[in-house]
């Protein structure tokens, strides 16, 4: 577990993050692999749908309405998560990631914790997310943070869909 000294959560927009503090890496690095284990290998982000490639190349434009928190180790972006604008009383968790080299360090619980803090504030009654079902950590973690499975909203195979109360 990190020392909370280590990693801090910003709020973006709120600060100024530009493509150098590694918002658009941590994107590009977030669907690129999701890509590959789907089986849809991609040499670099051209090979990317577009919609990825916008929040990759434009996260103000992609996520204008939503909020976006960024764990950084100093300077470095180490981490992500998007909290999608309210819809029909809720909102949405998407694109967390965790670079690979500070997993195990307490950066997701963090983003998580300070995204449930911002949905407390939104005066919403449920929190939703999806996920591959492959990406047992990821389930398992937000299970721990109190996400149960729940029919889907999305017709993906092998997406889990998950909320919780606020």
């Amino acid at each position: 577990m990190t020392d909370q000294r280590e990693v801090s959560i910003v709020r973006w927009p709120g600060r100024t993050l530009s493509v150098e503090d590694g918002l658009a890496a941590l994107l590009a690095a977030y669907h690129l692999r999701t890509e590959a284990e789907k089986g849809e290998v991609v040499a670099d982000v051209d090979g990317l749908p577009e919609r990825y490639r916008t929040e990759i190349s434009d996260p103000r434009i992609a996520f204008v309405d939503d909020v976006v928190l960024v764990a950084l180790s100093g300077s470095v972006a180490v981490g992500c998560l998007v909290v999608t604008a309210p819809a029909d009383g809720r909102l949405e968790i998407k694109r967390l990631w965790t670079d690979p080299a500070f997993r195990g360090r307490g950066v997701a619980s963090g983003l998580l914790d300070a995204a449930l803090a911002h949905v407390a504030e939104s005066g919403v009654d449920t929190v939703r997310l999806s996920v591959w079902k492959w990406r047992t950590g990821a389930i398992a973690l937000y299970e721990r943070f109190g996400f149960t499975i729940t029919e889907s909203w999305d017709d993906r195979d092998q997406l889990v869909c998950m909320e919780r109360a606020v």
